[in-house]
């Protein structure tokens, strides 16, 4: 690879000499050794590791005569590496891949100021272990980002991490020049993190290869040993939090306290856990409290785990009795609840005004954030005068991409997705009975729903019955009341050809910009908060024949108005979807890479902390 140095891959051995021959198979059968020192540390072992090392003539050897542990037995490889030369420091217990070390040398040769570099890991059953880690001074635990679900090649990208895991380490001879050896300060564990951090404040940047993936048999030399495990562990931790809680610290500049819902199923929740994990990347400490309780609109408790460790750790911050600054997010109505000094109510709503208890709720907020210049005008035809500040929503293109694990139709139908919580604002009775009329069951196309019903009296099984669709028209599919983890949300997205909103109204549209992120080309109703991400450039707008009541039993939108989706102009873009694919296509690509420029998470809490700052800076 031009402009790169040579290499020596270091392995530490210690017993369980099955791993290791695994674990060196698997190097001599994927890696061109052209340029590649393999440099085998054995650490003591006593079963057969040093007999069946000394048989390998492609291996240099270091023998330890006792167990110095993972450090010194790391360094020890690292010093006997030639001067101009990097290192990649890799475990015994880890199976590596055709282009694994191209993969990581790219990467680690992207940019001049990388100077660290792991990559995607998983488990032997096929679960994902690891796409880099996250250490919060709050507990000093370290946490592997991604870690347990369901491999679908989320974290596809190369990616800043804060750190990664030594089983696999591309270390630049610049880094280790500049900072030394790993720290001798720890046996076991924690070493990588504190590593990856003196690395960081050095000025060099740590990445993620998003294009590697190597199999980790996790712990393999201390697996028969839990005692052994958490005695290193603990003590290393302990280390860590000594030298590092303090300045982990000192990166949150600002600390804001957001009040909201975080554990239920709604759009509302979806997006706060998207901003607050963002937002505390951005330097921000997030306080989360939940806002709705006793005479809201969700009066019941919380579950208490939101099963995300960062999450986790917002919500069990230090609560403030009066906040400097404080954000309800959630429905106007409550925003009474806000506890700030600077008090900033956030929300949205689905038709083109917003009910006069939310106006005033709103006027008595220091300001006003809005996601979408849908809502922003909602508002301002409805009579609030308080500033009001666009901040939109985003999206996790970590798991929302266009290279997400799909599941493809056996049959080799299109199909036509829409996702969807059953009710008459998104107008499932105008897409139903258009896709059955406009195609017939022998062509090859199939409109799948994904449906949710919380409302059971809504019998939604009755309400597809009286639509009279027939069996000769274009199939369809349910998947009704299925729940998926959201992060295996993706892999429905990308096992679909396209998607189609063809909603009444839309406060955001979470689903949309997720499938748009997933590269799928959309068909969209032309109204509502999501023309600022939805155009004819990266999809296909859905005329509406004018505006109509909002028929809802939702007492928010009673006296407003939503559109009214044309449905010969949704059968003729079905029509010109399906034949004209390639066309479709190229939007879906299109539109992968408008919300991966300007609509992630990340710019939601760029944006926001933006505005924090203006804020105290008075």
């Amino acid at each position: 690879m031009s402009g790169t140095r040579p290499v020596a891959i270091v392995v530490l051995c210690w017993n369980r000499w099955d791993l290791t021959r695994r674990c060196l198979s698997s190097i001599r059968d994927h890696t061109s050794l052209a340029d590649v020192e393999v440099i085998a540390v054995d650490n003591g072992s006593t079963d057969e590791t040093p007999d069946a090392l000394h048989r390998l003539d492609w291996v240099r050897t270091i023998r330890n005569d006792t167990n110095l542990g993972f450090v010194r037995g790391n360094n020890l490889g690292i010093a006997a590496v030639r001067r101009d030369a990097d290192v990649l420091l890799l475990n015994n217990d880890v199976e590596v891949r055709a282009g694994w070390l191209d993969g990581l040398r790219g990467t680690a040769y992207s940019a001049p100021d990388v100077g660290v570099v792991g990559c995607r890991l998983v488990l032997p059953d096929g679960r994902l272990l690891h796409a880099g880690t996250v250490l919060l001074p709050d507990t000093c635990w370290g946490q592997q980002v991604g870690s347990l679900e369901a491999d679908l090649n989320q974290y596809a990208a190369d990616r800043d991490v804060q750190g990664i895991v030594f089983a696999c380490a591309y270390l630049r001879r610049e880094v280790l020049d500049a900072i030394g050896d790993l720290s001798g300060d720890y046996e076991s564990y924690f070493e990588d993190t504190d590593y990856c951090l003196r690395a960081r404040e050095a000025g060099f940047r740590v990445l993620c290869c998003g294009s590697v993936t190597l199999v980790h048999a996790e712990h393999g030399s201390t697996a028969g040993d839990p005692a052994l495990f958490e005695h290193l562990f603990q003590r290393s931790r302990e280390t860590f939090r000594r030298t590092w809680q303090h300045r982990l610290d000192e990166r949150y500049t600002l600390d804001l306290t957001w009040q909201s819902i975080m554990n239920f199923p709604t759009g509302y929740a979806t997006s706060c856990r998207g901003l607050l994990k963002a937002l505390d990347q951005q330097g921000v400490r997030g306080r989360y409290e939940y806002v709705y309780g006793q005479g809201t609109p969700f009066a019941v408790d919380e579950p208490p785990d939101s099963n995300d460790y960062v999450l986790n750790v917002i919500a069990s911050r230090p609560k403030l009795e009066r906040p400097p600054i404080s954000v309800v997010y959630g429905q106007g109505d409550v925003f009474r609840r806000n506890r700030g000094s600077y008090r900033i109510g956030y929300t949205m709503l689905e038709v083109d005004g917003f009910p006069a208890d939310w106006v005033e709720a709103a006027n008595a907020m220091d300001e006003v954030w809005v996601p979408s210049t849908f809502n922003r005008d909602g508002f301002l035809r409805c009579g609030v005068t308080k500033p009001i500040h666009l901040m939109p929503l985003g999206v996790d293109v970590d798991h929302f991409h266009p290279t997400i694990r799909a599941h493809r139709n056996p049959n080799g139908d299109f199909v036509f997705l829409a996702n969807f919580e059953w009710g008459e604002r998104k107008a499932p009775e105008v897409l139903l009975r258009v896709f059955n009329r406009t195609f017939g069951c022998g062509e090859a196309v199939v409109l799948v729903c994904k449906t949710i019903n919380v409302d059971s009296t809504l019998r939604v099984r009755d309400r597809i019955a009286a639509l009279h669709l027939v069996d000769s028209g274009g199939r369809i599919l349910f998947l009704h009341n299925r729940v998926f983890p959201h992060h295996e949300l993706g892999s429905l997205y990308r096992s679909a050809d396209c998607y189609v909103a063809a909603s009444r109204g839309e406060g955001w549209g979470l689903p949309l910009i997720e499938a748009m992120a997933c590269g799928l080309p959309v068909i969209a109703t032309d109204w509502g908060a999501h023309r600022d991400f939805a155009s004819e450039e990266n999809g296909y707008l859905l005329r509406s024949r004018g505006l109509v009541p909002a028929r809802a039993r939702c007492p928010y939108y009673q006296g407003f108005s939503w559109a009214d989706p044309d449905p010969e102009h949704l059968a003729a873009l079905l029509r010109h979807v399906f034949e004209n694919r390639e066309e479709a296509a190229a939007k879906g690509r299109r539109a992968a890479a408008d919300v991966a420029r300007r609509w992630t998470w990340a710019h939601a809490a760029a944006r926001i902390r933006a505005r924090l700052e203006a804020i105290t800076a008075r």
